[in-house]
C-alpha cells in the first residue's frame, strides 16, 4: 500500500470509517477485477479512451446542435457547460485535496488494463464529466436522447473501475460532483421549464392582419443568432415581409429605427439585446413587437411563452397582441434587468473573450478574471443612502427567489421594479459577493436588501466623472450620473401566444 493510500484509509479526523470505506472500495475493485463480461474487454477500454479529455462529449454535443433543432443545441451548450464546471473542481481541487493513489493493478487482467494516469485517483474525471454530460442533457432533451447519453455516460463510468484505473468510490465521487455541476447551471443559464408564460394584459387583437406578412418588416441580427437560417425560415413562413439581415460591426440600433419607420408590425430575431433595441425602436414609432427567438438565452421571448420561429409566426398569425412593462435608464429601455457593479464588469470580461472562445466558456473565464483581479466596491447614492455596493440588481416586474441572480418572473406588467442590493463590507469579500451573485442567496445575511418601487435614483459620488457603468439585457454602456430607474407600465405592445 503507498503512503498515500495509507492516508486515505487511516485520516485522523475519522480512521474508523475512513479504513471501513477504503476496505470496502477494495472489496469492490477486486470484484469487479475477478469478473469477466463477454465483449466488455474490447468495448469498454475503447469507450474509456474515447472519453479522455472529453472529446467523446464534445463529438455528442457536436451531432446534437448539427440536427438544427433548439432543443438539441440548448442540451450540447448546457452539457458542456456543466463539464467546463464539474472539470476544475474535480482535477484542480478535488485530486489535490485527497491526494489518493491509484488502485494496485497486482493481479489485475492485463488485457483490459487501462493507462494509468499520473494524477490521483480521488474522484474521477471522467465519470464527473461523464455525468455532467448526461444530466445536462437531460434538463433539456427528450427520453430519446437523454437515455441513450446516460447509458453512455454510465458505461464510461464503469469502464474506469472496469479498466483498472480508479476505485469505484472514486466513481461516485465523481458522478456526484458531475450531476451537481449540471444542476449547477440551471442558475447560470435557466432551463425551458424554468421561464414559462408569464401574466400580461390583454389588448384588443390587431385586425386584418396579413397571414403572408404584409407590412412586417423583420430584421434579423446575424451576429447575435444561434441559427444561420433564421432569415430564410422568416421569408419563406412570412413571404410578403420584408426581412433585413444585419451583421456584425453594422449599426443595430439605426437599422431598427429605419425599419419601425415603415413597419406595421416589427419582427425582431436575435438574443436580449437585441430584442432591446428592437423594443425601443418599437416604441419610439409606437408599432408592435414580434419577438422571433434566435438567440442564446432568449429571456423575454421565453417569458411571454416563444421558444420557436414557428411559435413567433403563429403568434403574428392570431394577432394576439398584449401590453408589458418595460424599465427605463438614461433614456434606454430594458425587458429583462439592469445591473450597476459586479454584473457590467462580468459582461465587458465575457465580451473580450466570448468571439474567439464562445459565450460559456468565456463566461467562466470572465469569472475567474474577475475573482483574481483587484475590484473593490462601488461607492454609490442609492435614493439618497450612500453605501459601498458590490452589485445594484434591478428587474423589469418582481422576480421570484431570494438573491443578486433572480431567473423567473410571473408577470410582466406590475408596474415596479424589483430591486436587490448587495453591499459591501469587511464581512462580505469579493469572493462571496461573487458567489453569491452566481449561486443566489448564498451567504448574503443583513448585506442584502431587497425593496420594489417604481423608481429609484442612483449617483456615484465615487467617479470623477460621476458616470456609471450599467447593463441592461445583457449589453453594457456607461451614462452620465445622477440617473433614474423608472417603469413605464404596460408602454410596449408585443405579440404572444394564444391561451
Amino acid at each position: 500500500m503507498g503512503t498515500n493510500e495509507g492516508m486515505w484509509n487511516a485520516s485522523p479526523t475519522g480512521p474508523g470509517i475512513r479504513k471501513r470505506l477504503g476496505a470496502l472500495d477494495r472489496r469492490l475493485f477486486k470484484s469487479v477485477a475477478a469478473a469477466h463480461f463477454p465483449g466488455f474487454d474490447h468495448l469498454l477500454p475503447r469507450l474509456s479512451r474515447a472519453a479522455d479529455n472529453s472529446v467523446l462529449w464534445a463529438a455528442v454535443a457536436g451531432g446534437l446542435a448539427l440536427t438544427g433543432r433548439r432543443r438539441m443545441r440548448r442540451a450540447a451548450t448546457r452539457g458542456l457547460l456543466a463539464i467546463s464546471l464539474a472539470s476544475p473542481v474535480v482535477n484542480l481541487l478535488g485530486k489535490q485535496a485527497f491526494a489518493r493513489a491509484r488502485p494496485s493493478i497486482v493481479d489485475f487482467p492485463l488485457a483490459r488494463l487501462g493507462k494509468i494516469p499520473s494524477s490521483h485517483s480521488f474522484p474521477s474525471g471522467h465519470s464527473a464529466s461523464a455525468a455532467a454530460f448526461a444530466t445536462a442533457v437531460a434538463l433539456e432533451a427528450p427520453a430519446r436522447v437523454a437515455v441513450p447519453v446516460a447509458v453512455t455516460a454510465g458505461a464510461v463510468c464503469f469502464s474506469r473501475v472496469y479498466t483498472g484505473v480508479h476505485y469505484p468510490g472514486d466513481v461516485l465521487a465523481g458522478m456526484a460532483l458531475g450531476v451537481t455541476a449540471a444542476l449547477v447551471t440551471r442558475r447560470l443559464w435557466p432551463g425551458h421549464t424554468v421561464i414559462g408564460g408569464a401574466r400580461v394584459a390583454a389588448t384588443a387583437p390587431l385586425p386584418e392582419l396579413d397571414p403572408e406578412g404584409e407590412g412586417v418588416v423583420a430584421v434579423v441580427n446575424n451576429a447575435a443568432g444561434n441559427d444561420p437560417c433564421t432569415a430564410a425560415a422568416l421569408r419563406k413562413a412570412l413571404p410578403r415581409a420584408e426581412v433585413i439581415e444585419t451583421e456584425a460591426g453594422e449599426d443595430l440600433m439605426e437599422r431598427l429605427k429605419d425599419a419601425a419607420k415603415r413597419a406595421r408590425v416589427l419582427a425582431v430575431a436575435g438574443g436580449d439585446g437585441t430584442m432591446n433595441c428592437g423594443a425601443q425602436a418599437a416604441l419610439e414609432q409606437g408599432v408592435p413587437l414580434l419577438p422571433v427567438p434566435a438567440g442564446t438565452l432568449d429571456h423575454f421571448a421565453r417569458t411571454l411563452g416563444l421558444e420557436t420561429i414557428e411559435e413567433a409566426v403563429a403568434a403574428y398569425r392570431h394577432g394576439q397582441v398584449v401590453a408589458v412593462d418595460v424599465g427605463e435608464v438614461a433614456g434606454r429601455v430594458f425587458l429583462n434587468t439592469a445591473g450597476i457593479g459586479i454584473y457590467p464588469l462580468l459582461v465587458d470580461r465575457r465580451e473580450d473573450w466570448e468571439r474567439k472562445i464562445g459565450k460559456w466558456p468565456a463566461l467562466v473565464l470572465a469569472m475567474a478574471d474577475l475573482l483574481m483581479r483587484d475590484s473593490r466596491p462601488l461607492e454609490l447614492v442609492v435614493d439618497g443612502v450612500r453605501r459601498r455596493v458590490w452589485l445594484l440588481f434591478l428587474g423589469n416586474c418582481a422576480y421570484e427567489s431570494r438573491g443578486v441572480a433572480p431567473t423567473r418572473r410571473n408577470r410582466l406588467e406590475d408596474g415596479v421594479l424589483d430591486i436587490r442590493l448587495l453591499t459591501a463590507t469587511a464581512r462580505l469579500p469579493r469572493l462571496r459577493a461573487m458567489v453569491s451573485t452566481v449561486f443566489g442567496g448564498v451567504g448574503l445575511s443583513r448585506h442584502y436588501l431587497q425593496w420594489r418601487a417604481d423608481t429609484v435614483r442612483v449617483a456615484a459620488p465615487g467617479d470623477p466623472a460621476g458616470e456609471i457603468r450599467l447593463a441592461r439585457d445583457g449589453e453594457t454602456v456607461t451614462v452620465p450620473g445622477p440617473v433614474v430607474l423608472a417603469k413605464r407600465p404596460r408602454a410596449l405592445l408585443v405579440f404572444r401566444p394564444t391561451e
